[in-house]
């Protein structure tokens, strides 16, 4: 069940025999060579944000967070140069029906700079943490991006169109002699090529004291929350200049802080309930409609500790990374260092399912402590019909775990494998010492710089993004593309 497509991007037929159809059918848009040094590729198909000419530029080019808009049509990346890529989705064409699963870059802007703090004698990353998309209500659409401090609200418009024939101006814009104005025009809007336009509305500020580490739209499309370690506030999108305290978990003396909070989101639905993790491993859901500082939890998740599987970091791989609703909002998906785990929002004692991402590495901690690699924060993603979920791993490797048939595929993610009519197979990892099969690969030559960390799901459709340091790479699944 092969089936090539070269366009001008590389495509990659997934052969996954006695997998489930996820996994068997997916389709990678691999990114074409590198542009040359110090330039963004704006061909069509280039999905490549790799700079080579020196390593502080490389190192601003890694993706740090990938979102999709709601109707999964647009695609954003952030990286820690403080840019953020916007894609969009190509139309179907008659000659090419499988082109409409392409992404190609639509706009490119610099949404955040490099600060520094002179109070605190503190330098402020440009690096984007996160961004979240606005549900679009007219023909412009709207995102919110965040680095350590400050939240940006932007606005993505298009423009077709130029006014011309003033009165009082030329057409470069200069002021005309008033003595060679005879007579009154009415101005008209002529064509002109299709402009992308991107604008600051909003700058939300000085309201963190801490690294933001969350942001969340709400369901009432009015407000949205931000989160730091030890405090989250909400927002109104037309308001700056304040915001409102609704957790806050710093204690009166710092020496007796014990945990932080790790992510934050609001239900999809309710526009009262959000929840937020811990370093402690716990969930806690909150209802805004029984205080206004939401000390005290509604629900708490919390899976009991096994005494004798303690060791010296049980506490550091039990932090939890990140924390998704599904879309459903009946359930919680959550990542820590070696799992994924789904809750039920009607069970707190324990999770639901809980799914091995890489439990060889179990036998790996300590040096993967020594090069902090354990501290490593992955993110996990829901498909658009809570039916599977995906998370991220080292080698370029991420896991998609199918909850009805219980199956499970670790796929890789690189341009090395990214050849025309190449078949990718899925991956498999073996502990030290255990039984090799002949494409099987040994825990001791996984690559730890090798790390995909982010991961986004199209809202309805199975097509996925995964980010590969500075490379982004688009999957679509096989049998989905076919149905178009």
């Amino acid at each position: 069940m092969y089936y090539y497509y070269v366009p001008t991007t590389t495509s990659i037929t997934i052969h996954c025999p006695g997998c489930s159809d996820f996994a068997e059918g997916l389709l990678i848009i691999a990114p074409p060579p590198p542009p040359p040094p110090g330039e963004y590729s704006r061909k069509p198909g280039s999905i490549s944000l790799e700079n080579n000419f020196r390593w502080i530029e490389m190192f601003a080019d890694i993706i740090s967070t990938v979102e999709f808009n709601h109707t999964g049509e647009l695609l954003a990346t952030g990286d820690k140069g403080g840019r953020v890529v916007i894609f969009q989705r190509e139309p179907e064409s008659k000659g090419e029906p499988f082109s409409q699963g392409e992404y190609n870059v639509y706009s490119t802007f610099q949404s955040h700079e490099p600060e520094f703090d002179y109070l605190k004698s503190l330098e402020i990353e440009e690096k984007i943490n996160k961004i979240r998309w606005l549900p679009q209500q007219n023909a412009a659409h709207f995102l919110l991006s965040t680095n350590d401090k400050t939240i940006k609200l932007w606005k993505v418009g298009e423009r077709d169109k130029r006014p011309e024939g003033y009165n009082l101006k030329d057409e470069g814009g200069r002021i005309k002699d008033m003595s060679t104005v005879t007579s009154l025009q009415v101005p008209v809007l002529m064509p002109m090529d299709l402009m992308v336009e991107v604008s600051p509305r909003r700058v939300f500020a000085n309201a963190h004291t801490y690294h933001v580490n969350s942001i969340s739209v709400n369901s009432d499309y009015e407000t949205y929350m931000s989160a730091d370690d030890l405090r989250i506030n909400l927002w109104h999108l037309d308001i700056t200049d304040r915001s409102f305290n609704i957790v806050d978990i710093k204690p009166a003396n710092m020496e007796d802080l014990t945990e932080v909070i790790t992510a934050a989101e609001f239900h999809p639905h309710h526009c009262n309930l959000f929840v937020y993790s811990s370093s402690k491993g716990t969930l806690r859901l909150c209802d805004m409609r029984e205080a206004a500082l939401c000390d005290k939890h509604s629900k708490l998740f919390e899976e009991p500790e096994d005494p004798s599987a303690r060791s010296f970091f049980s506490e550091i791989i039990s932090s939890v990374s990140d924390v998704k609703f599904s879309h459903s909002g009946r359930y919680l998906l959550t990542r820590d260092y070696l799992t994924a785990k789904v809750w039920d929002l009607n069970m707190e004692s324990k999770p639901l399912e809980t799914y091995q991402v890489h439990d060889y590495l179990r036998s790996k901690l300590c040096s993967l402590y020594e090069n902090d690699c354990i501290f490593d924060k992955f993110e996990c993603a829901w498909n658009g019909s809570d039916s599977v979920i995906m998370t991220g791993a080292y080698n370029n490797f991420f896991r998609m775990f199918d909850r009805n048939t219980k199956r499970d595929v670790t796929l890789e993610a690189s341009r090395e494998s990214s050849k025309p009519r190449a078949v990718l197979k899925p991956r498999r990892v073996c502990a030290a010492g255990g039984k090799r099969r002949k494409d099987d690969i040994s825990v001791d030559s996984l690559d730890f710089t090798k790390k995909i960390l982010h991961t986004a799901w199209h809202p309805t459709e199975n097509i996925i993004a995964i980010a590969a340091t500075n490379n982004l790479y688009i999957f679509q699944d096989k049998l989905n593309s076919e149905m178009h």
